[in-house]
């Protein structure tokens, strides 16, 4: 029973729902009226005749004309409804919405793309959009984050660094009577806080590593790059110069295809025998892999 009064109350709902959004199908165009009747004219009446019933009833209830109240806010929706009529898409989008009031999403899509869409910067939109992919961009990266802080808070190695840090303010002299007990929750907080932790690939969100601030930056990022190409051209393709011990390491790892912190990683003496090797030369890069080859075949 009470089963079937919830599906009631539901289909009751779902119909006022139904009504109330079908009804801005035709409210948005001249609000509760019908634009041709508001005209005098059918819906068959030509451009020709629709304007003539526009200036015929412009002239009757036209302010200056007519000083009724009444009169004026008639005047409005004339003016309202021969702008919708005079122009073909916006007529043609009207009969349809008429012909088709089930279809209200639809037609009010259309009313105001047609009303508004034109009407708007497309350089405002732009910046929206940036807005809005920027503040989801920073909220999804503080969230993964978060996560990945709290994934670590749990792990066994955090837990001895914790440890390890109160023995240390203590001067190692822990409570021997608390053996595994759990450590309580505010001295974790704030032993946690001392604690820096660098998780690879989720770092702390960045303002500068927003879509939208490097969309603002991308002038000075392209004129940079420019400069940046312009004088290692100049440098050593024009003037024929050795390269710098960074900028060869910049080549090395990119014959390698390695990544900046992959090629931090790497001890400086094999830095040294890398970059000594050349390997952005096409023939000294082909001989360090048939090396590398060799060396993997001889460890299996």
């Amino acid at each position: 029973m009470a089963r079937r009064i919830g599906i009631h109350w539901f289909a009751l709902t779902l119909t006022i729902v139904l009504s109330l959004l079908v009804q801005p199908c035709f409210s948005i165009y001249c609000d509760e009226d019908d634009c041709y009747d508001l005209l005098g004219v059918t819906q068959n009446a030509n451009s020709s005749e629709i304007k003539k019933a526009y200036y015929k009833l412009s002239l009757k209830h036209h302010p200056d004309k007519n000083p009724d109240p009444e009169s004026k806010k008639l005047f409005v929706k004339i003016a309202n409804a021969y702008e919708i009529l005079k122009n073909e898409a916006t007529r043609e989008q009207y009969d349809y919405a008429l012909a088709h009031p089930e279809e209200f999403f639809y037609n009010t899509a259309r009313y105001y793309h047609a009303y508004y869409g034109h009407k708007t910067d497309t350089r405002a939109v732009l910046v929206g959009l940036l807005l809005i992919v920027s503040i989801f961009q920073y909220l999804n990266q503080w969230t993964r984050y978060n996560q990945a802080i709290d994934m670590v808070k749990k792990t066994p190695a955090y837990k001895n660094k914790l440890r390890a840090l109160e023995l240390q303010r203590t001067g190692g002299m822990a409570n021997r009577k608390k053996g595994n007990k759990p450590m309580d929750k505010k001295v974790e907080e704030e032993l946690g806080k001392e604690l820096n932790l660098d998780i690879k690939g989720t770092e702390k969100p960045a303002v500068w590593d927003l879509i939208g601030i490097r969309f603002i930056l991308l002038p000075y990022t392209l004129g940079k790059l420019l400069l940046w190409y312009g004088c290692w051209f100049w440098r050593y393709n024009v003037k024929r110069a050795p390269y710098s011990w960074e900028d060869a390491s910049y080549l090395t790892r990119r014959s390698l295809r390695a990544s900046l912190d992959s090629w931090i990683s790497i001890d400086e003496s094999t830095k040294e025998d890398l970059i000594e090797r050349r390997l952005w030369e096409k023939s000294n890069f082909e001989s360090y892999v048939a090396e590398m080859r060799k060396e993997s075949k001889r460890r299996r």
